[in-house]
């Protein structure tokens, strides 16, 4: 029996390395198709500046986090006592993908200093008030720990899990709102959502069950972060695929002319050419509505 338990649970630990790697590759692949979206159309239209800037400082909180319970024997060992001797349950591919997340959403903020934006496109007063007084309070606590012997570290890398958490229900909020609004997706990658929602659940499951191998499910308390960011995704990842594929499933890029694709190719000015798709569009409800008065003359004397 115990030979059998053994083998199950050598096996169980096999699968919850491979579901790590998964939703690892997964996550971090969700990271490029908004990139690659921004490159291809030189423009971030459509995309919410709150959610990029929040993201970087998100991922920051969630690296640092990471990184020190993986690291540092210290947090471990204070982990240890705050749980009955149990070990916490960050990975190597936890770091990795925080610190991988943190790279590429920082790249992702630099496209939007580079590409064109709407003047409007600015980070919201909420978002940059929030962004402040987590900075402030990071620093507040990291003072006396850091000057005080640096012990209690793990209060800071929680208050750090936090706002990472909240982070991750409210960047979202922003987007949701303009996809909304513009009643089309276009500027926000569906493909971004698909491997994200394929993370989240992945994610889920490896940590119930290496809960289940352990035989301590307080390591699911005990790693909030990673527990309410799976569900959190998933959530709101569902919420953008109804909007995708059910509410607006509109796929006209309103943002660009309709010629924007060869322009691209032929390095043709994009200003220019969107003004003249607007010229085109603009012609075209001219000619429409000139018909129509024509239509209207034409039945009024027959």
């Amino acid at each position: 029996m115990d030979h059998q338990q053994s083998t199950a649970t050598g096996f169980g630990q096999i699968v919850s390395h491979l579901m790590g790697w998964v939703y690892f590759l997964a996550w971090s692949a969700s990271f490029y198709p908004q990139a690659i979206l921004n490159w291809r159309r030189k423009t971030v239209q459509g995309l919410s500046m709150d959610f990029i800037y929040l993201n970087v400082l998100g991922f920051l909180c969630y690296s640092i986090f990471n990184i020190a319970f993986f690291c540092s024997s210290e947090v471990q060992e204070e982990y240890k006592r705050r749980n009955g001797g149990q070990e916490n349950l960050v990975r190597a591919n936890d770091v990795f993908f925080a610190v991988h997340a943190l790279i590429l959403s920082t790249f992702t903020l630099a496209q939007t200093w580079i590409y064109k934006r709407d003047p409007i496109q600015k980070v919201s007063w909420p978002s940059r008030i929030f962004i402040t007084l987590a900075s402030l309070i990071s620093l507040i606590l990291i003072g006396p720990v850091a000057f005080g012997g640096g012990k209690n570290w793990i209060h800071v890398l929680y208050f750090l899990s936090y706002v990472k958490l909240v982070i991750s229900f409210i960047k979202y909020c922003p987007q949701v709102f303009i996809n909304w609004r513009a009643k089309s997706t276009i500027g926000w990658s569906i493909h971004n959502i698909l491997l994200d929602l394929t993370g989240g659940v992945l994610s889920i499951a490896q940590l119930f069950l290496d809960a289940y191998l352990s035989g301590d499910w307080s390591g699911v308390s005990g790693d909030p972060v990673k527990f309410g960011l799976g569900f959190l995704s998933i959530a709101f990842d569902l919420v953008f695929i109804v909007q995708h594929y059910v509410l607006y499933r509109d796929r006209t890029d309103y943002y660009l002319s309709t010629t924007s694709t060869a322009v691209d190719k032929g390095g043709i000015d994009h200003d220019s050419d969107e003004r003249q798709g607007l010229l085109g569009q603009e012609s075209r409800s001219y000619h429409s509505q000139g018909k129509s008065h024509d239509l209207e003359r034409s039945s009024g004397t027959s």
